[in-house]
């Protein structure tokens, strides 16, 4: 497992955290989801053997926010 943390932009409630999570948490190879308003960044563990931090930015993007 390995860990990001991804630069969040345009979240304005937890309505958003929990979307954000949402799309993230659904995809293979995900293992652990937090994602903080304040910080505006989420923090991701995953198997690198099986996504790469480009599909976990996209995820974030498909669900409608900035990603970087």
């Amino acid at each position: 497992m390995e860990n990001v943390v991804i630069k969040v932009g345009g979240m304005s409630c937890q309505g958003c955290v929990k979307n954000v999570t949402g799309a993230l948490s659904a995809l293979d190879g995900v293992a652990s989801v937090e994602v903080s308003l304040e910080a505006a960044e989420a923090r991701v563990g995953y198997d690198p053997a099986k996504l790469s931090v480009e599909a976990l930015r996209g995820a974030v993007e498909d669900a409608g926010f900035d990603a970087s």
